[in-house]
């Protein structure tokens, strides 16, 4: 009896694994630090006032939105059909891997769960939590979704900014502290410029594919060798105001630069296409490790 089990065990195991990963690739993992990061710098940045409680829920609440709307892209993408010919990470809708019914019932729970984390989180600290949540929710499924998408032309890196740089980053200190400094802002560019680079791997990637489909992102509008250039801005932006936002201490971001440099150096040098999908992870490598050793320092 006993064997019988196990063997239905395994046998349950592998026949529902390769779906799980389905969806573990759809959730696109590499992007998670985006949603870690601001958070934990906002957390230390907070100092003896921060609250674990409100802490963990603004941290469910970020990588909940991440995830949602890397799903909700998916479907809103796939449906559209610009993702046909995409070179790079999986794409469920696309690849018909699952229904898009399904992924939109992803991208939805997901929401869902953010929102009831959200509604939580407001009662702990403030009900103007409330309307930024509800803010960034409409801003993540505009991106692709609508009619409309603002993502089409050339606004995404300003959302991502925003909602993943200062929102993120700000709403983390303030339902912890019930404050607004400027500290605080001046740490929220480096994490959103972070989060831009992120988005911008994945743009140039997909520039040409784009610009063939009327997808008018930045990249497009700026063209190959100028969102290159905005690239490099991005990445000064995060270490010029990291000095801004800290200490002498904060000079350990130096640290980060083994990464930082050869990133930049290939980005400029003209990688694209399949020999981008690699960067993207050293992106959200460096924004993890910047992110850990700028919160070290603002700890000192």
């Amino acid at each position: 009896m006993e064997l019988v089990k196990l063997i239905a065990i395994n046998l349950l195991i592998f026949t529902w694994r390769p779906r799980i990963n389905i969806w573990i690739q759809g959730a696109r993992p590499r992007t998670l630090p985006a949603a870690i990061a601001p958070v934990v710098v906002a957390t230390v940045l907070a100092g003896n006032q921060w609250k674990p409680l409100q802490a963990l829920l603004a941290l469910l609440v970020s990588l909940a939105l991440q995830v949602a709307v890397n799903y909700s892209n998916d479907y809103s993408d796939g449906i559209r059909g610009t993702d046909d010919n995409r070179v790079g990470p999986i794409r469920i809708t696309a690849s018909k891997l699952a229904s898009a019914e399904s992924v939109k019932r992803a991208a939805i729970i997901s929401f869902a769960l953010a929102s009831i984390t959200g509604l939580v989180l407001a009662y702990l600290s403030s009900y103007w939590i409330i309307a930024i949540g509800a803010s960034a929710i409409a801003a993540a499924w505009g991106y692709t979704g609508g009619k409309n998408p603002y993502g089409y032309k050339g606004l995404g890196e300003l959302s991502v900014f925003v909602f993943f740089g200062v929102v993120a980053t700000m709403g983390t200190y303030y339902v912890q502290t019930l404050d607004i400094t400027w500290q605080s802002f001046a740490a929220s560019v480096p994490m959103g410029a972070l989060s831009c680079s992120l988005l911008a791997i994945n743009n140039l990637r997909d520039r040409e594919q784009d610009k063939l489909v009327g997808k008018r992102t930045l990249a497009v509008r700026l063209g190959d060798r100028g969102y290159r250039f905005f690239f490099l801005f991005l990445i000064l932006a995060t270490y010029i105001f990291a000095l801004l936002a800290g200490s002498s201490w904060t000079l350990l971001i130096a640290l980060t630069l083994p990464l930082a440099i050869p990133l930049v150096r290939k980005v400029l040098k003209g990688a694209s296409g399949a020999d981008l999908i690699p960067l993207l992870g050293v992106t959200g490598k460096l924004q993890f490790v910047f992110a850990i050793i700028f919160a070290a320092s603002l700890g000192l």
